[in-house]
């Protein structure tokens, strides 16, 4: 057993820079690479692709920047895995293996199969699959199905000696967690273990994001043309340190890993994942070195029975489109124009047999619209989106909308010129178990079943933070501050619910968020349909938030608003004011 493996992430999603593999193999002394490349609305796509062309279905990004190296990472002994095979891991591999064979490098090419299981619906919905969290009846109409499937399979396929491992949907940690579970033979029940290799592949998935991406200080970041990827060295008994390659832009900090860490987790005590349910409320990260971070702390506890399985449903159309406004009061003429242009395009609709829009959304840029706080502005962008079921209804829009240009004074044109309506794929959770799930790797052609553990049950989650019994009281030493000056915030999107993570600047601004960023105040300034909660994390000095249905849409794939993926929301956030004892400004 190795006494440390050296891992770098070369991508945070479908799309990210080509030149992110050859900057870490210049920079690190690699064992691994890896990939993470799927969400939702990519798995969308991808069915689309598929469905016009049954050889596609995967990223093709990592057969296009994979292949000129593959003679360099055959010659240094780096192996690769990445969930790049999407709805078909199998022509990913092929495609793969035809790239190694035109190199001339013998490598081996692996892919996992079994997370498909779209094949499946008619089934499942006859036997009563609903969804996880709304309990709705799974519908017709299913585009994309597909179990999130954890990190043994990839543990076993490099165990048959496999050089490269590719996946269609898996935790997106699990491309960190596989190659750990293999080289220091880790059990499926070294819980701790587990967890703390999941923690290390949940910093790492999104690319830069642990190094200064999204980062509240953003001015502080250097470097953001060359932004550095991460380098991850891990050890045996689960402890890692985080850095990036040498001369590369971005920060690594315990703040820019720590928002990381609180990235779109929900319960920072029951995390689910495929392998472990993750307990990250006592993690520490320490400054070992500059631009170095040390990460130890996790716990974890034994898996559920069951996969969490995506589903992306058609559920008719939408119209999404921008345009600009300036000059005196833009806000109020951009306004009016959105609102006249819906109602000419739904009585030319009506006129034409069209049907009707189900729901409309007006977001102005400059007028407060997505942070709550009215006002008026010389400078406005409009954002217009439409749903309905018929698409003709959309078309019309998209026709009418182009006259208001000889109505609205200032109004300068369309972005990106008259839109077309787009299919709405709206987002269904379930839960299936994992003895109905079989999952396969096939290394070369030579296919083996793997042995899933079969868990242990639903996960309890940890209890939210109570409310305070009443508002801290204020003093002549205290002063009123935006939470920024105290702490650094993280937003994103768990489906429909928004989850915002703060980290306290210095531990004892700790007590500051606990008292007075009270559910009460967040749901105050973000309006959520459903509940607010909020989790402590004492190793972090550190809170996390979930606002339950406050994104408008089921996922972002069926939203309407500006910000379907609460990225804003952290931000937003930070400019609530709080009392802090001047003393502690002071120090």
């Amino acid at each position: 057993m190795k006494d440390k493996i050296t891992l770098g992430s070369w991508a945070g999603m479908w799309g990210d820079s080509p030149a992110i593999p050859r900057q870490l193999l210049d920079g690190a002394d690699l064992d691994y690479l890896v990939g993470d490349h799927l969400a939702e609305i990519t798995m969308a796509l991808l069915a689309r692709a598929r469905a016009e062309d049954p050889a596609k279905g995967f990223i093709p990004d990592i057969v296009r920047v994979l292949s000129p190296l593959l003679g360099e990472l055959h010659e240094r002994g780096v192996k690769v895995v990445t969930n790049g095979g999407g709805l078909n891991p199998a022509a990913a591999a092929d495609a793969l293996r035809a790239a190694a064979t035109e190199a001339g490098v013998p490598l081996r090419v692996a892919h996992v199969e079994g997370d498909d299981l779209a094949g499946r619906a008619d089934d499942l919905r006859a036997a009563g699959a609903q969804d996880m969290f709304t309990g709705e009846a799974l519908p017709d109409g299913v585009v994309t199905m597909n179990a999130y499937l954890g990190a043994r399979p990839i543990a076993d396929a490099l165990a048959r000696g496999a050089d490269i491992v590719v996946t269609g949907r898996c935790a997106d940690s699990a491309v960190i967690l596989g190659p750990l579970m293999h080289e220091f033979g880790w059990a499926d029940t070294d819980y701790d273990l587990l967890s703390a290799g999941s923690l290390v592949g949940h910093l790492v998935e999104c690319g830069p994001q642990s190094l200064g991406g999204l980062f509240t200080d953003w001015e502080d970041v250097p470097g953001w043309d060359n932004m550095g990827y991460p380098v991850v060295d891990c050890f045996p008994d689960g402890t890692a340190t985080i850095t990036k390659p040498a001369g590369t832009g971005g920060l690594v900090t315990p703040a820019t890993v720590g928002e990381q860490l609180l990235y779109e987790i929900g319960d920072p005590g029951a995390y689910i994942l495929p392998d472990v349910v993750c307990d990250w409320r006592d993690v520490t990260l320490t400054q070992d070195a500059p631009d170095v971070v040390r990460i130890e702390g996790a716990k974890g506890l034994p898996p559920t029975d069951t996969y969490k399985a995506t589903t992306t449903v058609l559920d008719g159309f939408r119209l999404l489109f921008a345009f600009l406004v300036y000059g005196g009061d833009a806000t109020g003429r951009a306004r009016r124009a959105a609102e006249a242009m819906l109602a000419r395009a739904a009585r030319v609709g009506a006129e034409q047999g069209a049907g009707p829009f189900t729901e409309t959304s007006i977001e102005v840029v400059g007028s407060g619209d997505l942070t709550g706080t009215a006002r008026s502005s010389d400078e406005a962008v409009v954002k217009l989106g439409v749903k309905s079921a018929d698409p003709n209804a959309l078309k019309i829009l998209g026709r009418e909308m182009a006259s208001f240009g000889l109505v609205v004074q200032g109004m300068t044109g369309i972005a990106g010129g008259r839109p077309k309506p787009q299919p709405v794929l709206r987002l269904v959770h379930l839960l299936v178990p994992k003895a109905d799930v079989p999952v396969r790797v096939l290394v070369d052609g030579e296919r083996a079943d793997v042995a899933v553990v079969p868990g242990a049950g639903p996960a309890a989650g940890t209890p939210p933070l109570p409310e305070p019994a009443a508002a801290p009281a204020t003093s002549a030493g205290t002063v009123r501050v935006a939470l920024r000056q105290i702490a650094w915030a993280r937003s994103g999107d768990k489906g429909n619910d928004a989850n915002i993570g703060l980290i306290a600047r210095r531990p004892e601004f700790a007590a500051a968020l606990r008292e007075q960023v009270t559910a009460a105040r967040v749901a105050e300034l973000f309006h959520p349909a459903g509940e607010v909660r909020r989790w402590e994390l004492p190793g972090l000095h550190a809170m996390n938030i979930l606002l339950s249905d406050v994104l408008g849409g089921k996922g972002g794939t069926s939203s309407l608003r500006y910000d379907p993926q609460g990225k804003s929301y952290g931000a937003t956030l930070l400019d609530l004011e709080v009392d802090v004892p001047a003393e502690l400004l002071r120090r």
